[in-house]
């Protein structure tokens, strides 16, 4: 699947970008079925927000019981004084998460197949584990800026393997909120600086090291057309900026460990034996 240069330079920079990787006929076909699943969900049984910029305030059971359902996440400016929705509800989604690739024959036709079990074996994962898949909105006007992160901190292991595939639905600009990197090498290879843990009946946020995130001068944008998928390593920062463009940026998500791993029991997402964990293929 990758040549030995894109070997290279997954190993150098700590992400990949491959264009061309999904057509627009699977890209259709799963924004088709995101809006339908958007449609069917009913706003008035739960108002769960979901934010990455103060995560262990919004966690509650409805997000803490989503990792063998599919379950709809509202943006944080959705609503207005008044507890209403500012704007209709498709256009207030955050996201869909968490296990729409097991749950849904459409997601989990995008999910799997030959190409990315051949990817996933390139980058070293040798037994891939598909542990979360969510489908992001970023809608316009409203969608949420995600602060910068390691995704390590949400799928410890030991070692380190979490994978994320992230594929461009829409064509993801500066303007709309495209995702930032570590400018130059190496950026994986810094420290876990958190990790987001079980605690109680919820989760939260530990502080693991003191390494600065980068700064503006410090990262690059990646704006990619409809179609691309960025593949990153867990370790790597990234960071997307709030969009208050006309336009949305929808994405699709894929966190992937390899089995050879210790998945941590500590992490918030854990999976029963009602649906286990699987792989690409």
């Amino acid at each position: 699947m990758l040549t030995e240069n894109q070997k290279a330079q997954y190993q150098h920079h700590g992400y990949l970008v491959l264009t061309g990787f999904k057509s627009a006929d699977e890209i259709a076909a799963l924004r088709k079925r995101a809006e339908a699943l958007v449609d069917a969900f009913e706003p008035d049984a739960v108002k769960s927000i979901f934010t990455t910029n103060e995560q262990s305030r919004h966690v509650d059971d409805y997000f803490m019981g989503s990792s063998d359902k599919i379950r709809c996440f509202f943006e944080e400016e959705a609503f207005g004084p008044d507890g209403e929705l500012r704007q209709a509800k498709a256009l207030s989604i955050n996201k869909i998460g968490h296990a729409m690739h097991d749950l849904d024959p459409v997601f989990e036709r995008f999910s799997r197949g030959p190409a990315l079990a051949a990817l996933a074996r390139d980058l070293g994962l040798a037994a891939p584990q598909v542990w979360q898949s969510m489908y992001i909105f970023k809608q316009p006007g409203i969608g949420g800026e995600v602060g910068w992160h390691q995704d390590a901190s949400f799928f410890e292991t030991t070692p380190i393997t979490v994978t994320t595939f992230w594929f461009a639905l829409e064509d993801a600009t500066l303007e709309n909120g495209c995702l930032w990197v570590p400018a130059g090498a190496g950026g994986h290879r810094t420290p876990l600086r958190e990790r987001f843990v079980k605690h109680g009946a919820g989760a939260r946020m530990e502080k693991l090291d003191t390494t600065p995130w980068p700064d503006a001068q410090g990262a690059v944008p990646l704006e990619v057309p409809a179609g691309t998928l960025v593949v990153f390593h867990g370790l790597l920062p990234h960071y997307s900026a709030a969009n208050r463009s006309a336009k949305s940026r929808h994405a699709y998500t894929l966190h992937v460990t390899d089995g050879g791993s210790e998945y941590s029991p500590a992490n918030w997402l854990q999976r029963g034996a009602g649906l286990p964990v699987r792989g690409f293929e």
